[in-house]
């Protein structure tokens, strides 16, 4: 007679079958039969402190390897504490597999205690969600749940496990496969697609190449490098694209948008033709649509067929993975041989000129801490293959102009959502992932106070994340919003009520260490990296310093504010900042 399994042990042999080596979750009532299965079942488990932590590092996990990362709730509030994560995945095509626990089967729809619709509730914010009826479903749905994870436009999805089905037991029929499958993606361009590619870039005289996460998901990294060098075609990123193509590359523009470089943004601006690579055309990289490239024919490269024609015409479309369709259009490139027009290299030397007249920027021999000045130091020391996670906000923008990226996955950023308190628990999930390699959170003093508490998972499982806090004691991305456009009516923005986050780590057991002076940053960050322990360091950063260039709301790039006005400010001045 075969040997019948709980509903947990045929879960859990469902995910060592994907290839599952870590679980980030937070036990609670309906899962508890899914946990006593685990106590021996030889997957890795992290205990959170809180679910939406969960979610953010299987969203880390996922990005730095390209599996899915999995993480896991009890019903009701376990779930919804998710949602935030789920829908930072959903806007970034992440694979995330979340399994949450629901109860039983023969209460659903009864108002039980911690019962949610977990399923209408995910609906808007992954791209699938199961409810399990039956244990013997479990393999199967599982199977599926991975496979949509990573098929087509990556993404989150749910699997709801009411208690009763953890519990039941059956008997185990898994699918065939002893692994992850590959990816399925769509392919819509023809070679007829490929020739009138190859024609438009040809032609062009100023082209860009507009490169965003999708290039990064489809391991398009080395294609795009090869296509912009066999053309010698710039290249500039999107905040989700960032390491897709070296930032120190001679042929790096880095990134456009609303904190572009003015040459970026000039670029784009006067370019006749813009090739967009797994771009989205979002509103933070266009400014007003009618003056986006507004010369430029268009060629889109995407594997969700939905995002053609969404927010900007395309000329040409070319539906499906990036990296084999670079590929097939490189092989036809070369074939015909392609030359380095003199009009070319004139482009090239035109935006070297608008990188002289505005470059990415700060005051150098100011006596306080720049924030610009601390990840200009992280990227100098950090090792070559450092993993680095940032929260939202001004840090944020600073870390993506001046941090020097050579690499794909080693960048993860909430970009799409926006979520505060993302960027430590990523890093935590990119840990988890790479354990010898090196993983700094680069977060602000808002973001970092509202997932903090994690540092207990840190310290209990000896993840070695190193955060760094770039300090300015307010919503700084607000307060700079308030400033420039709301004419300096401050408005809760204030966080000078904060704890001594140095104080905090070491009642944590976590060193730490606090900077306060321009000439202490290169030595306090090569001590900060020096070791394989997690460490915070608070660094005190000028609390009047702002993110320029900007695009204002409404504004087109080339409508940019580059410099802040050059206005003598009295040190009473800045006192007053906080009166409000």
């Amino acid at each position: 007679m075969p040997r019948l399994a709980s509903g947990s042990e045929i879960l859990l042999q469902s995910l060592k079958r994907e290839k599952v080596d870590v679980l980030f979750g937070l036990p609670g009532g309906a899962v508890l039969p899914l946990y006593d299965a685990m106590y021996s079942a030889g997957i890795r488990h992290l205990l959170v402190r809180h679910e939406q932590a969960s979610a953010f590092a299987a969203d880390g996990y996922a990005r730095v390897t390209g599996k899915p990362g999995v993480c896991l709730g009890t019903s009701g509030p376990g779930a919804t504490n998710m949602i935030t994560g789920l829908t930072s995945a959903m806007m970034d095509s992440i694979p995330v597999v979340a399994l949450t626990g629901q109860v039983p089967a023969t209460l659903i729809g009864k108002d039980a205690f911690q019962e949610a619709d977990t399923i209408g509730i995910t609906l808007p914010c992954t791209k699938q969600s199961f409810l399990v009826r039956a244990a013997a479903d479990i393999p199967s749905v599982i199977q599926r749940a991975f496979k949509a994870a990573i098929s087509g436009r990556p993404g989150p999805v749910l699997v709801d496990l009411p208690k009763s089905v953890l519990m039941e037991k059956s008997e185990a029929s898994y699918p065939p496969g002893t692994g992850p499958e590959q990816p399925e993606r769509a392919r819509e361009w023809t070679a007829a697609d490929l020739e009138r590619a190859a024609d438009m870039l040809l032609e062009s005289r100023r082209a860009v190449l507009y490169v965003g996460g999708g290039a990064v998901t489809a391991d398009a990294s080395a294609e795009v490098r090869e296509l912009a060098e066999l053309l010698h075609v710039p290249v500039t990123t999107t905040l989700m694209g960032l390491g897709a193509f070296p930032s120190r590359h001679p042929l790096s523009l880095g990134m456009l948008g609303m904190h572009g470089s003015y040459a970026t943004n000039m670029a784009i601006s006067q370019c006749d033709l813009l090739v967009a690579i797994g771009a989205r055309f979002d509103d933070r990289v266009t400014g007003r649509l009618n003056g986006f490239a507004p010369n430029a024919k268009k060629i889109h490269f995407d594997v969700d067929p939905s995002e053609i024609n969404k927010n900007v015409h395309a000329d040409l479309a070319l539906v499906g993975d990036a990296r084999e369709a670079l590929r097939a259009l490189i092989a036809v490139l070369k074939r015909r041989e392609p030359e380095f027009e003199p009009e070319r290299r004139q482009w090239l030397q035109r935006i070297e000129t608008w990188r002289g007249e505005h470059p990415l920027t700060y005051d150098k021999y100011a006596n306080n801490v720049k924030p610009q000045s601390v990840v200009e130091a992280l990227s100098q020391f950090a090792a070559e293959d450092a993993i680095v996670a940032v929260d939202v906000g001004q840090h944020q923008m600073w870390t993506a102009q001046f941090y020097n990226f050579s690499r794909p996955r080693t960048w993860l950023s909430s970009s799409g959502l926006g979520s505060m308190g993302y960027g430590f628990p990523a890093a935590m999930g990119a840990q988890m992932a790479f354990p010898e390699r090196q993983v700094i959170a680069v977060v602000g003093d808002g973001g970092f106070q509202m997932t903090l508490n994690d540092l207990a998972t840190a310290v209990q499982y000896h993840v070695p994340v190193k955060i760094a806090i770039l300090n300015n004691r307010a919503l700084g991305m607000v307060r700079q919003w308030q400033e420039i456009f709301f004419e300096k009516r401050y408005c809760d923005i204030d966080l000078d009520f904060a704890p001594d986050f140095v104080k905090l780590a070491e009642a944590y057991g976590i060193r730490g260490a606090r900077v306060e002076h321009r000439t202490d940053v290169a030595d306090a960050v090569r001590d900060f990296l020096s070791d394989r322990e997690p460490r915070l360091i608070d660094f005190w950063v000028d609390p009047s310093e702002n993110v320029y260039p900007i695009v204002p709301p409404g504004a087109a790039l080339s409508e940019m504010v580059v410099e802040p006005p050059r206005v003598l400010v009295e040190e009473e001045a800045l006192d007053d900042l906080w009166a409000v």
